[in-house]
C-alpha cells in the first residue's frame, strides 16, 4: 500500500499563487463523494501561503512557504471528532467526512496548523484531501500540477525510488512544527527561511575605506559550543543562517595585518544585521 506525501520546497517558491489558484479551481462549487463537497467561492481556502520577511535594507531576504493540511498519522481533529467524522486511510490520506462532520466546529479548533475552515454555508469543517479523488484516478494534486517552479514534489513514500522518499529519508525535509508529534506526510526542504534567524553584516578596511575580501568569520554558539567559520565575499558580506533563537553568539573576525574583534550577540526572535564593521590595521 501506497502512503501519500509531500515536499515544499521554500527556496523555490515564488509566492506565485498558482497552487492556491489551482485548489480553488478544483474545490470550489465541486463535490468530490465520499471525501468532499464544495467549498465556498469566497473567505475559503484549502491552502493558504505564509510570508517572512528577515532582516532589514539592505539586507532583507523574504521566503513563502504553502500550508496545507498535514496528513497528519496522529491528527489532533480526528481526537476532537464524533462519530468517526476524521479518519485516516491506508494510504495516510486524513478525510473529514461531510457528512459525519456536520456541525462539529470543534474540528477546527483541533488542528494546531489551523488548517481545517468552517464553512458557514454548510454547517460543515473543511479541508485539503491531497486531491483523493485525482489520485484514485492516477493523477497528482491540483497545487502539485500547477507549480510552475518544481517547488511541491508528491508521492509515495512506501517508494525507495520515488523522489519524495529520497528526499525526506535522505534527511533533506523536515516536518513543521515537530513538538507537535502528529506524524504529518508533508514536509519542508530549507524550513530555516520560516523558522530559524540569522546574523549578516560587511567588513570594511578603515585606512582604506574599502571592502575587505577574505576575513576570517567565526561564529560560536556559547551554549553548545558549536562553531562556524565563513570568509567575507567581494563586498565584504558575510552571513550565518539558520541560527536559534533565544540564544548568545561570539563573533570573531580575524585578517592577517588588522586587530582582531569579538563581539558577543543574543538572537531574540529577530535577525541581526550589523551593517558596515570598521578594522584597524594594527
Amino acid at each position: 500500500m501506497a502512503r501519500w506525501a509531500m515536499v515544499i520546497d521554500i527556496d523555490k517558491c515564488i509566492a506565485c499563487y498558482s497552487c492556491f489558484i489551482a485548489c480553488k479551481d478544483e474545490f470550489w462549487d465541486n463535490d468530490y463523494p465520499p471525501y468532499s463537497v464544495g467549498i465556498k467561492k469566497l473567505d475559503q481556502t484549502l491552502i493558504r501561503l505564509m510570508k517572512r520577511e528577515r532582516g532589514k535594507f539592505p539586507h532583507v531576504k523574504v521566503a513563502y512557504m504553502p500550508i496545507l493540511c498535514m496528513q497528519c498519522g496522529d491528527p489532533p481533529c480526528a481526537k476532537v471528532a464524533r462519530n468517526n467524522a476524521v479518519y485516516v486511510r491506508a494510504d495516510g490520506v486524513v478525510v473529514i467526512d461531510p457528512q459525519r462532520a456536520a456541525g462539529q466546529r470543534e474540528i477546527v479548533e483541533g488542528c494546531p496548523y489551523h488548517v481545517v475552515s468552517w464553512n458557514d454555508e454548510k454547517g460543515i469543517p473543511q479541508k485539503c484531501t491531497f486531491c483523493v479523488h485525482r489520485i484514485e484516478s492516477g493523477k497528482t494534486p491540483r497545487c502539485v500540477q500547477a507549480c510552475p517552479s518544481g517547488a511541491m514534489i508528491f508521492g509515495d513514500l512506501e517508494d525507495d525510488q520515488s523522489e519524495v522518499s529520497k528526499i525526506v529519508k535522505g534527511g533533506l525535509a523536515e516536518p513543521y512544527h515537530p513538538e507537535y508529534d502528529t506524524k504529518p506526510n508533508v514536509y519542508y526542504m530549507n524550513l530555516y527561511r520560516i523558522t530559524k534567524y540569522f546574523i549578516a553584516g560587511n567588513i570594511v578596511c578603515k585606512d582604506t575605506d574599502e571592502c575587505a575580501e577574505g576575513v576570517e568569520v567565526t561564529l560560536i554558539n556559547e551554549r553548545t559550543g558549536v562553531n562556524k567559520t565563513v570568509f567575507t565575499d567581494s563586498f565584504g558580506g558575510f552571513e550565518f543562517d539558520g541560527l536559534d533563537s533565544d540564544t548568545t553568539y561570539s563573533l570573531r573576525i580575524a585578517y592577517a595585518g588588522y586587530a582582531p574583534k569579538e563581539l558577543r550577540l543574543k538572537i531574540d526572535r529577530n535577525d541581526i544585521y550589523l551593517g558596515n564593521m570598521f578594522i584597524e590595521r594594527i
